[in-house]
């Protein structure tokens, strides 16, 4: 009875219930049995003798032990000793026995038949106890196994409900959270259930309460579903929503939670590496946007400044010829450095965008370095420029304003690394499909740890000087993959820096061509 006012347990009653119905089925089915194997016996008792009966029922007993719990066995040794008593030993129908030997095999009938049933009863439940932790072992460590594979929450979810599907027999769906730590209010890819609108607050509650909620429980016990809430170690990660037809047990129940533990700490840990990578990503943003400023506030300065102080010094006094000659000099060298600043900005920016195509066409080699040297004449003149082109290079199928750049780019890079007055050097020539370029020069050259980063954006050597921004070779390098060439750099064995670049290219064949005929 419950005192006033407190209602039953219905999680409670529900499982006594079931508990009562599944005992009581037991206790029907070997009542049956034993009913209907005496009633064979006793058709033939004077066939086989009393005695022999005994044997069959002890070896019932025995069969029905591997099959039934303790207390149906106890029932069926019990009753098999009353009915051999009664039915079968004489005097017939009468629980007295006149022979003291019947007296001793009846005591002894029903001590063998309650060890032998009791005893065969456990050694069957001990059995299907270590069977049942053997598999449970097994789909734990293959859940786990799954798991460690497979990252991705996509991924991760086909996991979950594949093996949920396989190891419980159900159909489930995965809800998990949002940025802001709520709920999503749509369901995880490969999940096997549709969820309804009310479907979604009730996980949404559970979710808030981080309780199970739903069928076989005691809130919302009318759903079609139960809902568990994925627990992580530091967080709530989400809901998994189940559709069950039987009420879990409780070695079930704890199969069950182990079960959720691995699925939630998997979707915590990806989590938790989503935010790892979010504070990578925009630890490096932020590292790049400090140099991309630094680098670009520096190489601005530097020619703004020259040409407003030049331009303020022309307008307000008024100086010789020769002095204005190089003050007008002056703004002429910072704004082609400032329009080269913002070449490489928009290059760059074309590069990683993907707009960058080659548009090949026939050229001759030699205006494609005449104009990347005539770009380039005043910072080239405190050097000696060595040039070699193979002799009769014959015309290539090349991207004229790309190729150009690339010169422009790679000789501009020599300047600045090299001693005043020393050579820099510039090879071009043909072999087997590609025009091979050749860029050399007798500065420091690279460090050795340093050659596999010369390439990437903003990088610089240790040894820079001052300025730049450390575009111009990946720029160079965008523009030679976009043509589908290679590039190489490495240091010279008498020193100073070479880079090699092949370009596949095609030659025309004058000889091959016909006049159209009338």
């Amino acid at each position: 009875m419950y005192a006033k006012g407190q209602r039953a347990n219905p999680f409670l009653t529900r499982r006594l219930t079931s508990i009562f119905k599944s005992s009581l089925r037991q206790y029907v089915i070997v009542l049956a049995f034993v009913i209907v194997s005496s009633l064979i016996c006793y058709s033939i008792k004077d066939i086989i003798g009393y005695r022999s009966v005994s044997f069959a029922l002890l070896f019932l007993v025995s069969i029905l032990a591997i099959f039934f719990g303790t207390g149906p066995i106890l029932l069926a040794a019990t009753l098999c000793a009353i009915i051999w008593d009664f039915f079968f030993i004489p005097p017939h129908f009468a629980l007295h026995i006149e022979n003291p030997e019947d007296v001793l095999m009846l005591v002894m009938f029903f001590t063998i038949a309650l060890l032998n049933g009791v005893l065969t009863s456990r050694i069957r439940s001990q059995e299907k106890e270590a069977r049942v932790r053997e598999e449970r072992t097994h789909a734990l460590y293959q859940l786990t196994k799954d798991l460690s594979i497979y990252s991705g929450y996509d991924e991760v979810t086909k996991v979950v409900v594949m093996n949920v599907s396989r190891f419980f027999h159900v159909d489930c769906a995965i809800i998990l959270k949002n940025d802001q730590n709520q709920l999503n209010t749509w369901v995880q890819p490969h999940s096997l259930l549709t969820l309804t609108e009310e479907d979604l607050k009730i996980a949404n509650w559970a979710f808030e309460h981080s309780e199970k909620t739903g069928k076989y429980t005691e809130s919302n016990a009318l759903s079609n579903y139960t809902f568990y809430p994925l627990l992580g170690i530091s967080a709530k990660m989400g809901m998994m929503i189940v559709k069950r037809k039987t009420e879990l047990t409780e070695t079930e129940t704890q199969f069950w939670e182990a079960f959720l533990s691995q699925i939630s700490g998997k979707y915590e840990r990806e989590f938790l590496l989503d935010v790892t990578k979010k504070i990578y990503l925009l630890s490096e943003s932020e590292k790049l946007y400090k140099t991309l400023f630094n680098s670009i506030s520096h190489e601005l300065r530097i020619p703004v400044t020259t040409i407003m102080g030049a331009s303020d010094t022309l307008l307000n006094q008024n100086y010789p010829n020769e002095i204005r000659r190089k003050l007008y000099t002056e703004i002429n060298i910072a704004t082609i450095r400032l329009n080269r600043l913002i070449e490489n900005l928009l290059n760059m920016s074309r590069l990683e965008s993907g707009r960058i195509t080659s548009h090949p066409d026939w050229y001759d080699v030699h205006d494609i370095v005449n104009s990347a040297i005539e770009s380039l004449n005043q910072e080239l003149q405190p050097f000696q420029l060595s040039i070699t082109i193979q002799p009769e290079i014959p015309l290539v199928h090349v991207d004229f304003g790309l190729t150009e750049q690339i010169l422009h780019n790679l000789l501009l890079n020599a300047t600045q690394y090299s001693p005043i007055g020393s050579e820099i050097g510039l090879e071009l020539f043909f072999n087997k499909g590609f025009l091979t370029i050749q860029v050399m020069d007798k500065g420091k050259g690279f460090p050795e740890s340093e050659l596999h980063f010369v390439f990437e954006k903003f990088y610089r050597g240790k040894d820079s000087k001052a300025g730049g921004t450390g575009l111009g070779l990946s720029i160079v390098k965008g523009f030679v993959e976009a043509q589908k060439g290679t590039i190489i750099a490495e240091n010279r064995q008498d020193g100073g820096a070479k880079f090699t670049i092949d370009l596949p290219t095609e030659i025309l064949d004058i000889n091959s061509y016909k006049k159209p005929e009338d």
